[in-house]
């Protein structure tokens, strides 16, 4: 994928129109804005569902990532899991799927992920990465109960160079069972976040996979919120296929575990009030999977580091 070629915006663009033509199916609410702007309700009004969550997660990844549900049988209470693959996943989830634009203007606040980031490019994280997008269309998935309104729109359009009517914005709140889903999706994505946070070269990823269990909606806004995070930092988990020495991928393994933050051992709803509500509070570090897996494709080993704690995971999902 060189820079300059359309790609992920094309890609998500596609699984959108197949969203809008099972849209019935998939229990979903699509509709036009005001400024001509494609909004598609996947778990606010409308009932959305777990494969509503599984396209979500597809779009936002730019069509990159492969994501299915599988069972297992290690987690009794909790066995029916989302598994996602990617053959591209640094650009698939750093450059698509992180949920890394600040949106908000107009009492409206919400956080960014999908391809459109790509276009607009106007987070740090993509000075480190190399890919540039000139698609026609642009997705944007919102992790929100309500739709963005006027402003952000507008603040989309000219920040991707592309007319409102060419936009799509893609939402479920955290308390949906679709917007759950697409949260725990993103057990690789946040390894990956990590990795880079830790300086690993995120050149020599090659491969990755990431496995996180799904939590049972809760109306609750922080319940809902402690649910989806603690599925990925006790019950995710990944595994990573990475270039350059066995040292490298050894330190990367023992370093990548939500374990060695000094805020893991405790429901993430409980973290949360502890610092009142101050995301930024809490170490970074915790926000990564439970147990990782590192294989040195040029040498052949493989590093293995913490574990996932199914007894904190009933403690939270209930």
């Amino acid at each position: 994928m060189k820079d300059g070629s359309a790609f992920l915006n094309d890609n998500a663009q596609r699984i959108i129109d197949g969203m809008i033509g099972n849209a019935e199916r998939l229990r979903i609410a699509v509709s036009t804005g005001p400024l001509g702007e494609c909004l598609i309700d996947a778990g606010a009004k409308a009932a959305g569902g777990v494969e509503a969550g599984l396209r979500m997660a597809e779009a936002a990844m730019g069509g990159l990532g492969s994501i299915s549900v599988f069972m297992d049988r290690a987690s009794q209470k909790w066995p029916f899991t989302v598994e996602v693959r990617s053959s591209q996943p640094v650009l698939a989830c750093l450059g698509s799927q992180y949920a890394g634009w600040n949106l908000s203007g107009q009492g409206y606040f919400a956080m960014g992920s999908g391809p459109a980031r790509a276009l607009a490019r106007v987070e740090p994280l993509f000075e480190a990465l190399s890919y540039r997008d000139n698609a026609s269309s642009a997705v944007l998935i919102l992790e929100t109960a309500e739709p963005p309104p006027r402003a952000i729109v507008e603040k989309v359009g000219k920040a991707t160079g592309l007319a409102t009517e060419k936009l799509t914005f893609l939402y479920a709140p955290t308390q949906s069972l679709a917007g759950s889903v697409q949260i725990v999706a993103r057990a690789l994505e946040v390894a990956l976040h990590k990795a880079n946070d830790l300086k690993f070269p995120l050149e020599n990823v090659v491969d990755g996979i990431g496995t996180a269990p799904i939590p049972a909606p809760h109306p609750d806004f922080l319940t809902a919120m402690g649910r989806t995070n603690d599925a990925i930092i006790y019950g995710g988990s990944v595994q990573l296929f990475v270039k350059g020495s066995a040292k490298d991928a050894r330190e990367l393994a023992e370093r990548l575990p939500s374990r060695a933050s000094r805020d893991h051992g405790h429901p993430f709803a409980e973290i949360f009030k502890r610092f009142k509500g101050d995301f930024y509070a809490i170490d970074p570090l915790l926000f990564s999977p439970a147990e990782v897996i590192v294989t040195a494709i040029e040498t052949g080993d493989t590093f293995r580091a913490g574990e996932r704690d199914l007894q904190m995971l009933e403690r939270s999902l209930g």
